[in-house]
């Protein structure tokens, strides 16, 4: 990737799109603008036709917000948020190295965006490989809405049962299997790993371990033990016991401190 990128800007605020035309054009050596856009499907069609290497996204936009659009794309530039976005969100693209540009954009901040852009692009060349854009595609990943899931499903003999996640005490992971466990003391063979789980369920079932997770609803139980880990007691018939890892004790102790 060359310098001046080929840049296309994004955002349906008119003034704002001004202002920040303005602001990179002071900087030719960085950014040829191509293109411009008032909405996520005219950023699509001129992203589509003119091929940046870098677009300046808004992410609140009619039609199509920032994250749809780049959803629908089959090539992916750089991309540079442009955002009145809550702080969460910042944290989020600052973690994946992905630059953000909070309004009204300043040419101080925009320097900084400047000089992370060349180092990125000096890091592609160098390794032949692009980590901005893939840590973007494993942003847009973690910012898709979980769908709801009420229940797993599970094999007995010739029938399947549609265990309700309300009736799910935790899982365990024992060598290549893992298992589900119920508050009436059943436990039954499952088809997914741990680390699927973990992705698939609502978040107050917590890894405890790399061997288990809780249903933190159905926790009656817990006890400080030796190197920072936990015996997690249950609701369930049988009075399991868990132990946490140690590297997963900031879980547990956010649970106590509630």
């Amino acid at each position: 990737m060359h310098f001046p990128l080929k840049t296309i800007l994004i955002d349906d605020e008119p003034l704002a799109l001004s202002r920040l035309r303005r602001l990179l054009q002071k900087y030719p050596d960085t950014f040829h603008i191509i293109g411009e856009a008032q909405n996520g499907v005219e950023g699509l069609v001129q992203i589509n036709q003119l091929q940046p290497d870098l677009i300046f996204l808004d992410i609140e936009m009619p039609l199509l917000n920032g994250f749809e659009m780049l959803a629908k794309l089959s090539r992916m530039p750089m991309v540079i948020f442009s955002t009145a976005f809550d702080q969460y969100a910042v944290r989020a693209f600052e973690e994946k190295s992905v630059d953000y540009l909070l309004k009204p954009v300043e040419d101080e901040r925009l320097q900084k965006t400047i000089e992370k852009l060349r180092n990125m692009t000096d890091t592609a060349k160098s390794n032949g490989s692009n980590p901005y854009t893939e840590n973007l595609l494993r942003l847009l990943e973690e910012m898709k809405p979980k769908k709801e899931i009420f229940s797993l499903s599970v094999k007995s003999g010739d029938r399947i049962l549609l265990i309700q996640l309300t009736e799910i005490t935790h899982f365990e992971a024992e060598e290549k299997y893992v298992f589900l466990n119920t508050l009436d003391g059943q436990k039954y063979l499952l088809n997914y790993t741990l680390t699927s789980l973990e992705e698939k369920l609502p978040d107050h079932f917590l890894r405890i371990s790399r061997a288990g997770i809780v249903n933190s609803h159905h926790i009656k139980e817990i006890r400080k033990h030796f190197n920072g880990k936990f015996t997690i007691m249950m609701r369930d018939r049988k009075a399991s016991q868990l132990s946490s890892g140690s590297t997963y004790g900031d879980v547990i102790r956010h649970l106590t401190d509630n």
